[in-house]
This record gives structure tokens, C-alpha cells and sequence, in this order.
């Protein structure tokens, strides 16, 4: 391939590439080095390791889309109203992600999709750099949610918060699935309508009775599938 004169950005472009297709096990430095038009010297004096090439991948992603999470976070908790504060901490934590490619606030979707890939990949390294990216992040809209949900165990907020992120990365991922599935009535390319779309979806899990809720505190009639040991359908 051609040498880039930006070498540093041709090498983070290629590996950024290869990882969201291939996974970050099956890719070496010599494979990212031929994507890039590179030496493998060039990533080891850059990145020192295939590990610090991710971080850096990483860093210049969700520093932008994090930083931007905690200033729309901020302007949400200052809602007065619970049921808007509550749609406006997640829309805070949404919208970000939907940002182009071209401002790196987000990475659009190829750097979704090599989050996902690294997620399911379970590689050690990668938790740690996820941690290390996400953690304080995540933890301050949990607490966000805590505060709004008050009556909601955090461990319960936490696996609903999972759900969303699962939610999040295939929405950005196979958006013509939604196309499809709906026989073209719906594009799932809008980013406006897939934001909307994924805050209500969310807001109503989130507001969901608890699954260790007293039955004493369910509407007459309910009650919780799990206490039942019944099917759920039934």
C-alpha cells in the first residue's frame, strides 16, 4: 500500500479497521502495518504495543463523547421535573454516541462496532481499558438514575444500564435491520428517531417495578414472574 505522510493517523486508522472486523486477538502488528502502509517499527515507536495502539483508539474517541455525556449530564440534573430529568439523563448518555465519524465524538459506526467486537472478545486487557475509558463516566449517570429512581436498587439500575449499552451499540451497528423488519416504514438510519426511539425504551425499562418487589407493592392482579417460578408468557 501507499505510505501516508501521517503516519501515527494512517496506523490508528488501520487498526481501528481491522479490530472492528477481525477482533483484537486475531490481529497483529504486522497486519495493521501493511493496512497502514507502515513498517512494524513505525507502531512500536508510536504505540510501543498492539495495546497502547487500542488505548489510543479508544482515547480519542470517548475522551470527546465522554466529555460531552458529563456536560449534557450536568444541564439534566438540573431538571426540575423527575420524569424529564430522567429522559434527559438518558438522552445525555445517548445522543453523544451518535455523533459522526468525523468529529470523533463517538466514531459513528465503525468505532461502535469494534466496541462490540471487544466487548464479546472477554480479552483481559481490553476490560482494562474499557474500565479505565468508562467507569467514572458510566458510574456518574448511574448515580444520575439513582437519584431520580430513588426506590430502585442499584444493582438493578446497573443491569438495566447493561441493557441500554447492548441496545445502544446494535442500533448503530445494524441499523437496516430496523429498515427491514418494519418493511421500510421505518429507516433505522435516522439518528434523530433511533434517539428517541432508544431514550422511551429505556425510560420505561428503567421505570419498571423492581423483580424483587414485595407483591404487596404491585398493581392488583400482578405479580412477578420470578416469585411465581411460573412461565413467564403465561
Amino acid at each position: 500500500m501507499t505510505r501516508n505522510p501521517n503516519m501515527r493517523e494512517a496506523i490508528l486508522s488501520a487498526a481501528e479497521l481491522l479490530f472492528s472486523t477481525r477482533g483484537f486477538n486475531a490481529v497483529s502488528i504486522r497486519d495493521i502495518a501493511l493496512e497502514a502502509g507502515a513498517n512494524p517499527g513505525s507502531i512500536t515507536y508510536h504505540f510501543k504495543t498492539k495495546d497502547g495502539l487500542l488505548l489510543e483508539i479508544y482515547k480519542r474517541h470517548c475522551g470527546p463523547m465522554n466529555k460531552r455525556r458529563i456536560e449534557l449530564l450536568v444541564a439534566a440534573r438540573r431538571v426540575r421535573d423527575v420524569q424529564d430529568r430522567l429522559e434527559a439523563i438518558v438522552r445525555a448518555y445517548v445522543q453523544p454516541a451518535f455523533s459522526s465519524s468525523s468529529d470523533l465524538a463517538g466514531g459513528g459506526a465503525r468505532f461502535t462496532r469494534l466496541r462490540a467486537v471487544m466487548s464479546a472478545e472477554g480479552n483481559a486487557v481490553v476490560g482494562r481499558i474499557i474500565a479505565e475509558i468508562f467507569d467514572d463516566t458510566t458510574n456518574a449517570f448511574i448515580e444520575a438514575i439513582e437519584e431520580s429512581l430513588p426506590h430502585l436498587p442499584r444493582t438493578t439500575i446497573v443491569w438495566r444500564s447493561q441493557f441500554l449499552l447492548g441496545g445502544l451499540y446494535y442500533t448503530l451497528v445494524n441499523p437496516e435491520r430496523v429498515t427491514r423488519l418494519s418493511r421500510g416504514e421505518a429507516d433505522g438510519a435516522d439518528p434523530a428517531e433511533a434517539i428517541e426511539q432508544l431514550v422511551a425504551a429505556t425510560v420505561a425499562a428503567l421505570q419498571a417495578p423492581d423483580i424483587d418487589q414485595p407483591k404487596s407493592a404491585l398493581p392488583p392482579g400482578k405479580s412477578v414472574a420470578r416469585k411465581r417460578h411460573e412461565d413467564p408468557a403465561s
